[in-house]
């Protein structure tokens, strides 16, 4: 349960546990984020209005690595929000003010769609020595952070994700800049380029598969430079 109000909160940690629920609450976006990625829970409730992070945006985050059914929880007069944390990957949402049985079937109705094989994609992703952090959006090289922008981490996810293996342009473009630029090839190799710079001496590095697409490797070699484009 994601959501800052302590009233709400105390409530629903009385009431659910009646329902065979286990309730772990996080006040914050960030604790939010925090204890999906650590505690890997069978379903997320998440308020919209959080004071730290928009609720949103909460809801894209934990997509970048979980499956986890999410529920969100808005004002009466928030359709938009309701249709945008739809579209940001939530399975369902509650009206605030709501009524317990209410909420009690939804998570009731969202555990039974949930992925039977509870395969999850992980929360963190290592490929040789870079370790990209896909909760706190952030990664690094033995260490070392390395400065990147929203879409160039979104990007380098991406390709760590799946490392090893091609992914065409549009495959890339789709996931990282949505389907509308599935054509914008442009974006794609300009972005690709600055990776490779920031990733020069790595041990990790963007190679080209001509006319297809990208894939992310281990350097054969310690220090090698980056690919040629």
């Amino acid at each position: 349960m994601i959501d800052d109000d302590a009233a709400l909160l105390r409530a629903l940690r009385l009431v659910l546990p009646h329902g065979g629920f286990e309730v772990l609450a996080a006040s914050t976006g960030e604790q939010g984020l925090q204890a999906t990625a650590l505690h890997a829970p069978d379903l997320v409730v998440l308020d919209l209005g959080l004071p730290d992070i928009d609720g949103v945006e909460v809801c894209r985050r934990i997509r970048e690595w979980s499956d986890v059914p999410i529920i969100v929880l808005s004002a009466a007069d928030a359709e938009q929000r309701k249709v945008t944390a739809l579209d940001a990957g939530a399975d369902d949402y509650v009206t605030k003010p709501f009524g317990m049985a209410e909420l009690e079937a939804r998570l009731r109705a969202a555990l039974r769609h949930r992925r039977p094989d509870g395969a999850e994609a992980a929360a963190e992703v290592t490929v040789g020595p870079l370790r990209v952090d896909l909760v706190h959006r952030q990664a690094d090289v033995d260490g070392a952070p390395l400065r990147l922008t929203a879409r160039e981490l979104d990007l380098l996810a991406y390709l760590a994700r799946h490392a090893g293996k091609v992914s065409t342009h549009q495959m890339i473009l789709e996931a990282v800049w949505g389907g509308r630029y599935t054509r914008e090839t442009q974006y794609l190799h300009a972005y690709v380029h600055r990776l490779r710079e920031k990733l020069q001496g790595s041990g990790v590095r963007i190679e080209t598969s001509p006319g297809i697409g990208y894939l992310l490797a281990e350097s054969p070699t310690p220090g090698e430079g980056p690919a040629a484009p």
